[in-house]
């Protein structure tokens, strides 16, 4: 996720980190030449046929709700997945005062809340589809954190070791019925956290969205010169560069926000999160905590 200050005026026109502009500078181009051939054609050719440009613009309207529409809908699952992430660090922390509140033991604390560790970097490796053993290992141990990157849902099987700790734990007398009941609560939270992850990393929004905007897009940016080369003169080609810019910029911002777990600039930092949890734990046992993560090149991973 791109972290910096925003930039000067100047800056703003000439900043590329974060900007859609490479993706879609080949689109711009070809609808800007297609606008100079149209212009070119109809002056010293043959006169085209134009388009109606109040036609045009209940066109480009219908297309805007269309953009307006899946731009919503692709923040909304951004947003929501920055939710759900906070919801992880959020029920992280509730555990570990659960461990301070209702367990004596510092060790069957460490092992609790290193377990709830490495639950948040599994969810981590699932979503990026990476391997993160290495960061579990420094909580849970070298021999538990193969086991857990040994099995395919790494993140599940995290929890099930909290739960056993904690039916462990009350089978002895050493947690209160009320305790075992806060921690199971805890736990279905995390579990639920994990559910909507999946959900999200598995359900894109319906292809069909995708396929009316584009095509609707490539079509009015073909009409566009025909609407425009009676009534802006030599300026035909930047007005339809603008407008691509603009239509396409929209796509491809949709098409990043619509996968938030994806990594890249406008990706959530899933790293730093996991960074967060581990400062919490580290703080709820009294260890040293490692310090956060601090943006690259303005990009927080």
């Amino acid at each position: 996720m791109i972290v910096k200050e925003q930039p000067s005026a100047l800056k703003l026109f000439l900043v590329m980190q974060g900007s859609v502009v490479p993706q879609i500078l080949g689109k711009i181009l070809v609808f800007t030449v297609l606008a100079i051939v149209v212009m070119a054609l109809d002056r010293h050719v043959v006169a085209l046929p134009h388009v109606s440009l109040t036609a045009l613009s209940v066109f480009g309207i219908a297309l805007s709700l269309f953009l307006g529409f899946r731009n919503n809908a692709a923040y909304d699952r951004w947003w929501e997945g920055r939710r759900i992430w906070g919801g992880i660090v959020s029920d992280t922390r509730n555990l570990a005062r659960n461990c301070e509140i209702f367990i004596a033991e510092k060790e069957d604390r460490q092992d609790i809340l290193g377990s709830a560790v490495a639950f948040a970097h599994a969810v981590r490796g699932d979503l990026h589809d990476t391997d993160v053993t290495g960061d579990i290992a420094i909580w849970i141990g070298d021999d538990e954190a193969a086991r857990l990157g040994a099995q395919k849902g790494g993140a599940e099987a995290a929890l099930r070791i909290i739960a056993g700790k904690v039916r462990a734990l009350h089978e002895s007398d050493r947690l209160s019925g009320f305790g075992q009941l806060a921690f199971s609560e805890t736990v279905s939270a995390l579990g639920r956290h994990q559910t909507g992850c999946e959900r999200l990393a598995t359900t894109p929004l319906p292809f069909v969205y995708s396929l009316l905007v584009r095509r609707t897009t490539y079509l009015y940016c073909v009409l566009l010169p025909f609407a425009l080369v009676e009534t802006t003169g030599p300026f035909v080609p930047i007005f339809v560069a603008v407008v691509a810019y603009v239509f396409f910029g929209l796509q491809a911002v949709t098409n990043e926000l619509e996968h938030p777990f994806r990594q890249g600039q406008n990706g959530l930092p899933l790293r730093a999160l996991c960074r967060t949890i581990e400062i919490s734990v580290a703080q709820a046992l009294d260890r040293p905590a490692p310090p956060p993560l601090s943006p690259r090149n303005g990009i927080l991973g």
